[in-house]
């Protein structure tokens, strides 16, 4: 699974608007949808903050593990 599907299946599961995620890891709501749209990826320390938000690894929001 990609990122961009797994960024969005995480934001679903959780039932939260893609502007609630986008605030509560700084960044403004265009470039959150690009994430989810797979037009373009965060930084680093975005990762880390969406990883702990959602509260899974860094491989699993990447698509390296199912877990």
């Amino acid at each position: 699974m990609l990122f961009a599907e797994r960024l969005k299946l995480c934001r679903e599961n959780r039932k939260w608007k893609q502007r609630e995620v986008a605030e509560a890891v700084c960044v403004n709501l265009r470039t959150y949808q690009g994430y989810e749209g797979g037009r373009s990826e965060p930084k680093f320390e975005t990762l880390i903050a969406l990883a702990d938000l959602f509260d899974v690894t860094l491989d699993y929001l990447l698509g390296r593990t199912e877990q």
